[in-house]
């Protein structure tokens, strides 16, 4: 296949200092300036892993690809081949607008993240990435719009917990054709694990451990056509949970119990490929890459506040552990779940949220994170069970967050999440559970692109002893699409029977509906 591209370089003098900072301050970020190496002649197209961008602001975007060199073009892996990415006003390609003159380190695994700025808020733009002869595809995104601009309407997509073994991306190529301003994704992007009674298609190698291992993953991963598609149409919003790394880790705690510091080494290696692959700005923590911020806080005009939380990195271990296996489990009777001090997201990330909520002006409140809130415990003769991976087992600090909404009178707070399998709206209680207790927040939470989720049994089981789940399915994959506006937010439930087919289609589950200063959701019609 034969590549050619026109391209044009229009560098200042001031872009050149402005790049070589940025360069200096975010060793991540791909330097500007007069690249260093001939631009290449290549036997196969390097962008073969296509395109993204993430982290809209009102006059800036995150673009990103990674180049993935082929062993017919191994000499252009060092010192790093010459990109160039190109940044258009309209569809077309007809109108450029900037670019950018690169070199991919091999030390970052050839990935790119371009921060593209100085843009106008609020409009779409049009992106792609040239080297030699070889250009990407054309990814499409868009600013947001300004701080003080009276937005009417967000539209975006929901998503969470796609193992690639379990079913194919049929979410993601329904997201790619629909109207959307963002994709936000909240956990599982890859799955370090795998499952033979449910293997549909299968990963490239076993269990990742090292940088390569995880790269290959992500690699891997982002071969997917309809991953791709959903990337090059729709900037995304981003956080994790435990897949990207192990299931269940708690901080610097896996389920085996390894040594922190050997468990930290593992952390660091998927930390680093995470964000060689994602469309996210790279801050000063990119030198330490077991520790790396993900946590971040968006505003769409005055319509919304949109905050992205970190349920893994700063959490306390699970508490009453089973010493044979760590991680998460299901109990009762531990009293360790009662101790104040423990955190979900940790005291500082807690403080943080706890400023920016306590602050806001506005309308919508939006808090996306990994898992359920709501309550989700059962009934036996030993007393309620818990399980301890998710906020159940962490309910003081679940307490901390809803008693600030509440004491600060905050209305229209939406936690969104995923993690579970599970379609579910549900009401936020003061105190969980408690039918006395005033519901202060909403919850939806969206099931899984691909991976099975619980029994239909244990599903009814679960709904019926908490009512506050007002609706709960686990049968179905798929994705939300979300809808907001100054008066309502609609949520419609999009999916299909597990595992996903290949040519399957998506259907409405359920609508509901979280009315403009009324906490709780409602049926949609």
């Amino acid at each position: 296949m034969a590549f050619s591209a026109r391209t044009r370089f229009d560098v200042s003098r001031r872009d050149l200092h402005r790049m070589a900072l940025a360069a200096a301050l975010a060793p991540w970020m791909a330097k500007g300036g007069q690249a260093q190496s001939t631009a290449p002649r290549w036997q196969v197209n390097p962008f073969s892993l296509g395109v993204a961008s993430g982290q809209p602001q009102p006059g800036s975007v995150v673009l990103w690809t990674r180049l993935l060199i082929h062993e017919a073009d191994a000499a252009w892996r060092t010192p790093g081949p010459e990109v160039v990415c190109e940044l258009f006003a309209d569809e077309a390609l007809r109108q450029p607008v900037r670019q950018w003159r690169l070199v991919a380190d091999p030390r970052r695994g050839h990935s790119l993240h371009v921060l593209a700025d100085g843009l106008q808020a609020g409009r779409p733009y049009w992106y792609r990435f040239v080297s030699g002869q070889a250009v990407s595809a054309v990814g499409r995104t868009r600013t947001s719009p300004a701080l003080t601009e009276p937005v009417r309407r967000l539209r975006l997509a929901l998503a969470s917990c796609q193992h690639y073994e379990q079913g194919h991306f049929l979410a993601h190529r329904h997201m790619a054709a629909q109207d959307l301003d963002l994709v936000l994704f909240v956990g599982d992007y890859i799955y370090e694990s795998s499952n033979k009674n449910f293997k549909i298609r299968a990963h490239e190698s076993g269990m990742p451990y090292s940088l390569d291992e995880y790269r290959a993953r992500h690699a891997h991963y982002k071969s997917d056509p309809d991953l791709q598609a959903s990337h090059a149409a729709h900037p995304w919003l981003m956080t994790w949970d435990d897949h990207e790394v192990v299931n269940d880790y708690a901080n610097d705690l896996d389920r085996h119990f390894t040594d922190a510091a050997v468990f930290l080494k593992r952390r660091a290696a998927a930390y680093q490929a995470y964000f060689e692959h994602m469309p996210v700005r790279i801050g000063p923590d990119a030198a330490q890459p077991s520790q790396m911020r993900i946590h971040d806080r968006m505003a769409w005009g005055t319509l919304a506040d949109l905050w992205t939380l970190d349920c893994r990195q700063y959490r306390d271990h699970q508490a009453c552990p089973d010493p044979m296996r760590g991680g998460g489990r299901v109990v009762m009777g531990c009293d360790a779940l009662n101790d104040p001090s423990r955190s979900m997201l940790g005291a500082a990330q807690e403080q943080w949220l706890t400023a920016g909520l306590t602050q806001t002006q506005r309308r919508w409140k939006l808090l996306a994170q990994s898992t359920l809130m709501a309550t989700s415990g059962l009934s036996t003769p030993l007393g309620r069970s818990a399980f301890t991976d998710g906020w159940d087992g962490y309910p003081q600090a679940r307490a901390r967050l809803l008693q600030t909404v509440a004491d600060a009178r905050l209305k229209d707070v939406v936690m969104l999440g995923g993690d579970v399998h599970a379609n579910v709206a549900a009401q936020l209680r003061l105190q969980a559970g408690d039918e006395r207790s005033p519901i202060v927040a909403s919850e939806l939470v969206t099931t899984s692109v691909s991976t099975r989720g619980m029994s239909k049994k244990l599903m009814a089981q679960i709904q019926g002893e908490n009512p506050d789940l007002r609706h709960a399915r686990s049968d179905e994959r798929g994705y939300t699409q979300i809808d907001l506006r100054p008066d309502r937010l609609e949520a419609q439930f999009l999916t299909t029977p597990h595992p996903v087919s290949p040519h399957a289609a998506l259907s409405v589950q359920a609508r509901w509906a979280v009315r403009q200063g009324v906490a709780g959701v409602e049926p949609s019609p």
